[in-house]
């Protein structure tokens, strides 16, 4: 991501060196050192600090003494500028530094000298007092004149000394091999096995012929056997594996393992009580992506921070925000609402699809004939609303429904009733960054045809399920929802610019018959009315296959329509139709999962992963529920159950994806203040934040300098500067959320 400039001092006015540094390191016939006096044998020379370090050459090293009172990393930096980089080439970045006292952090980091200053490699060691020699490969992914190194030592509440020497920037050698730490060559779901649903596990194997497997309960006793099913090279990962299948065993208990093939698998669980937990704790994670309130630590111990982007100093805050130059001439207090993913954006049309996630989950345990909605009632998520005797999914959807009624234009303005795009700083922050320490200015960008649309959707939806609670609210959001539709339709093809993504993602979208027919579906769902029927039989979507291999998602909103036409009640001609299609799609996902040796329902074009496709496998597993609740048929109930073994262990990686679940799983994902990663005293993502997944693009910088030639499942990292494999963002835990209580039901 990107980070903030800083004001810069020249050093070479400084004192010299007073000793002789260790040598640099020799280059090889085609290695270039790219560091201009590294070993600071003439003294400062090159090298800058930032206007309130002091800092000079002691000892043969370049010693800073920095300030205490900084709020952020960047604040205070030593570094060079000037340097030159080669897009493709591969270089390592090494250095030896020490901290006194012990446990400071350095962000050590190429980037771009000039605005808007990209980070194009980073690391945060933690320094001692004795020193320690550093080094790090990376491949660059720009041509660039004005690349920089730095060391940025601020946000320290306490001054401390931070000494560098030996800086090497050497182009031209070979790339360090990446090899990911897999485990035991036994896959399973780390967390939980249904004791009536299925138990499929995959091995990774050499062996072309069928191998002994072992169920070993926590004692070490076999409970089961059977042999194992070979299934030759899994495209998804380019292995050899086999499959086990070990679902006639219905024991229950903690602390199973699968042997096979002389290995052992990670431990894991065979009852319900993990995925009772997990219902909640992956709805609990929206409280602390809360905008604009404090988050109290005593509802999530840890966790608690001041209140973000409200108009108190640093932040320029969102309670009257501005259009971008040239947008509106009006402000909007557009507060609430959630941050979308690891920066401090907040986005209509990610936002729509992920309230209509979570009303929809609590929908469908209203509705389906395993639905149990008391899961979900007033006071299981500790929330600052529990209490107030509405169900606490609900409490937690309205925190966004209440920001995205805000971002509405008024009545009165040039294209009122439509919706803004988003609202984000100015320029990118870096990491890490807690929202109330953003001093970035806050803007609206333009209304589109999508956000309006996204604003409809999910208004209407709000209409039937709050009118039971809070009939006033119910009613303001359908007035909304037809006021954004009637908008929409006198302006149906206002696109978001592709290229509006600085300080915030573009999430453009230039195709919103699906909207259309997903706002129009909405509101025939609450209302009845012939007007909003007629849309949706004669849209072009009504009957168009809408159940493709990589799934729905805030640009692909037709398959959300279409289930809830097929399970909301309603009189809508045809509507038996509208069921078989969902059935038909599901047995599509159903055919996949199948075909996959590690038994997920998503096999994209290609085998190339898409950004974020953890919660795409969930959202074809909703498909895969949803014929369930259609038809009873047990091979769908069993499909959506098993499709969560992948995000929880059951993949090439043999890890899980939700943090806090499973033996080892992800935990560094990419966010501005869970970033324990980068500073310890923050924490890490909370107990059931979904990480995106496997992304065959890599567009970061740090993935590209690990993952370049990655294949399919391959394409992770589980660091916090890999954005674009590892990011947390609302709509992805909204599917885990829905697939999490779909599977607790089943127990």
């Amino acid at each position: 991501m990107k980070r903030r400039s800083t004001a810069l001092l020249p050093l070479a006015a400084l004192l010299a060196a007073a000793a002789t540094a260790l040598p640099a390191q020799q280059a090889g016939a085609d290695e270039v050192e790219q560091v201009r006096n590294g070993t600071f044998d003439a003294g400062t020379q090159d090298w800058w600090a930032s206007s309130n370090v002091t800092a000079a050459v002691d000892g043969g090293r370049l010693c800073a003494d920095v300030p205490g009172g900084t709020t952020n990393r960047w604040d205070a930096s030593v570094g060079q500028n000037d340097i030159t980089l080669t897009k493709g080439e591969t270089y390592r970045f090494s250095f030896a530094a020490s901290g006194v006292p012990d446990g400071h952090l350095v962000r050590a980091l190429v980037g771009l000298q000039t605005a808007p200053y990209d980070t194009w490699y980073e690391e945060s060691p933690q320094l001692s007092p004795d020193g320690k020699s550093y080094s790090y490969t990376f491949t660059a992914p720009v041509d660039s004149a004005q690349a920089q190194v730095s060391f940025q030592v601020g946000g320290s509440a306490d001054p401390w000394r931070f000494c560098v020497d030996d800086v090497s920037l050497l182009g031209g050698v070979a790339p360090a091999p990446y090899e990911p730490d897999t485990g035991p060559r036994v896959r399973v779901n780390q967390v939980a096995y249904l004791p009536a649903g299925p138990k499929n596990a995959t091995l990774v194997t050499d062996a072309t012929t069928r191998l002994p497997w072992q169920l070993k309960n926590a004692r070490g006793t076999t409970v089961a056997r059977g042999w194992t099913v070979p299934r030759g090279t899994d495209v998804s990962s380019g292995q050899n594996v086999h499959s086990v299948d070990f679902g006639a065993y219905r024991g229950t208990g903690e602390g199973f393992t699968l042997v096979a093939d002389g290995e052992t698998s990670r431990p894991f669980d065979i009852g319900t009580a993990a995925y009772e937990r997990l219902r909640l704790d992956a709805v609990k994670y929206y409280y602390t992506q809360r905008s604009g309130t404090p988050i109290r630590d005593d509802l999530r111990p840890g966790y608690g921070r001041a209140a973000g982007h409200v108009d108190v100093a640093p932040n320029q805050g969102d309670g009257n925000v501005p259009c971008q130059p040239g947008v509106c001439d009006y402000r909007l207090d557009v507060t609430g609402g959630w941050y979308d993913a690891g920066d401090h954006g907040k986005y209509v049309v990610n936002g729509g699809i992920t309230t209509w996630e979570l009303l929809s989950t609590y929908e469908r345990e209203k509705l389906a004939r395993t639905g149990r909605a008391d899961k979900l009632r007033d006071g299981t998520l500790a929330l600052p609303e529990s209490g107030n005797k509405v169900p606490d999914i609900l409490d937690e959807a309205r925190w966004e429904l209440e920001f995205l009624l805000k971002m509405q234009v008024p009545a009165g303005q040039p294209l009122a009733g439509m919706a803004h795009h988003k609202v984000h700083d100015e320029q990118w922050t870096g990491l890490p960054l807690l929202p109330s320490a953003d001093p970035q200015k806050r803007e609206l960008h333009p209304p589109t045809t999508a956000a309006t649309l996204n604003l409809a959707a999910t208004a209407a939806q709000a209409a039937r399920l709050y009118r039971p609670y809070d009939p006033a609210f119910a009613a303001r959001a359908l007035s909304a929802a037809r006021t954004a539709f009637t908008a929409a339709l006198a302006h149906p093809d206002v696109y978001a610019d592709p290229d509006d993504a600085t300080g915030g993602g573009a999430y453009n979208d230039n195709d919103v018959r699906d909207e259309f027919y997903w706002a129009a579906a909405e509101l025939y769902l609450s209302t009845g009315e012939k007007q909003y029927e007629t849309y949706v039989l004669t849209s072009p979507v009504h009957t168009a296959d809408v159940f493709g291999p990589t799934g729905f998602d805030w640009a692909r909103t037709a398959a959300p329509a279409r289930l809830d036409l097929a399970t909301v009640p309603s009189r809508l001609p045809g509507r038996d139709k509208v069921r078989q299609s969902v059935v038909r799609g599901a047995d599509r996902y159903l055919a996949t999962l199948k075909a996959q040796p590690y038994g997920m329902p998503y096999a994209p074009d290609g085998n190339l992963y898409d950004w974020g496709s953890n919660h795409q496998i969930l959202n074809n597993a909703v498909v895969l529920a949803t014929a369930y609740d259609i038809t009873g048929g047990a091979k769908y109930r069993d499909g959506a159950v098993q499709s969560m073994d992948y995000v929880l262990g059951r993949n090439a990686l043999n890890m899980s994806y939700v943090t806090g679940y499973g033996e080892v799983s992800s935990h560094n994902q990419h966010s501005r203040w869970y970033a324990h990663e980068l500073d310890p005293s923050l924490p890490n993502p909370p107990a059931g934040t979904l990480a995106g997944g496997p992304n065959s693009s890599i567009q970061d910088p740090y993935a590209q300098s690990k993952l370049t030639g990655c294949t399919g499942q391959f394409c992770y990292i589980d660091d916090i500067q890999s954005w674009s494999t590892n990011e947390t963002a609302i709509n992805w835990n909204a599917a885990l959320a829905r697939m999490a209580s779909f599977v607790a039901d089943q127990g």
